[in-house]
């Protein structure tokens, strides 16, 4: 079955980027890594509300992501971006990426952000500033910052296929991890991803992925891996707290 993606809003903010997939993006094979393409998404969203001149005490932090994949491009090959705002909530917005190649669009994606203060971290309602830039593409859509991930030990969402997969594992933390809000870059989970996809001989035509709870100096991640007829999900947990979650599905 073909990936549908979304189409851009008829009205409203469109920014458009380009990026140009370099060897340090890049599996041994030479096709894009997801937390390179993450570091891509992030990067476009930062141009846009620069560009936008839309200046707030704000931090914006991501719930979930999902990547809706057709291909993924490879080293040398040059993309085009476009991202717009789909939806927002009280205190939250969606912001939809579209990565095309040379030959057509590739990736979407499909990204919840929440709104905290800079001074203390508390979630703040959207701004009039961010309605008139982002309100028109936005429209009516309604957003949910709920998480849906089942949690490790339960059957897959995707049926009832029993699970198997490796031992829970340490996932050992860098410096070059940390970003300027102090804990683990958002883009830095999907490196676990790659992990299994390094072995599994097959690339997700659907990654979705969950934060939970923000990786500190300190944690000690263990990630969790149950493989399925429909795919892989993975799981990192500190001391049995939940950090995040990803689903990788064929």
């Amino acid at each position: 079955m073909a990936t549908t993606f979304r189409p851009e809003p008829r009205e409203g903010r469109v920014f458009a980027t380009r990026r140009i997939v370099r060897s340090t993006d890049v599996v041994p094979s030479g096709r894009l890594r997801l937390d390179s393409l993450a570091r891509y998404l992030q990067t476009a969203a930062e141009d846009d509300v620069a560009d936008s001149g839309l200046t707030e005490p704000v931090v914006w932090l991501v719930r979930r992501c999902e990547l809706r994949i057709r291909a993924l491009p490879s080293m040398g090959e040059r993309l085009a971006i476009r991202t717009f705002c789909s939806g927002t909530g009280p205190r939250w917005a969606e912001r939809t990426t579209t990565v095309s190649g040379p030959d057509g669009d590739l990736v979407q994606a499909s990204a919840v952000w929440a709104a905290v203060s800079r001074a203390d971290g508390r979630p703040v309602p959207l701004s009039e500033g961010f309605s008139r830039i982002y309100g028109p593409s936005a429209g009516d859509h309604v957003v949910s910052v709920r998480l849906s991930h089942p949690r490790p030990g339960r059957a897959p969402q995707d049926g009832n296929e029993a699970a198997s997969g490796p031992p829970p594992r340490d996932w050992p933390l860098r410096a070059t991890d940390f970003d300027t809000a102090g804990h683990v870059n958002n883009a830095v989970h999907w490196a676990a991803a790659e992990d299994e996809l390094a072995d599994a001989g097959w690339l997700p035509s659907l990654a979705e992925i969950e934060y939970h709870r923000a990786i500190g100096p300190g944690c000690r991640p263990q990630l969790i891996t149950a493989r399925h007829d429909a795919g892989t999900s993975l799981w990192l947990q500190d001391s049995g707290r939940l950090l995040a979650s990803v689903r990788l599905l064929r």
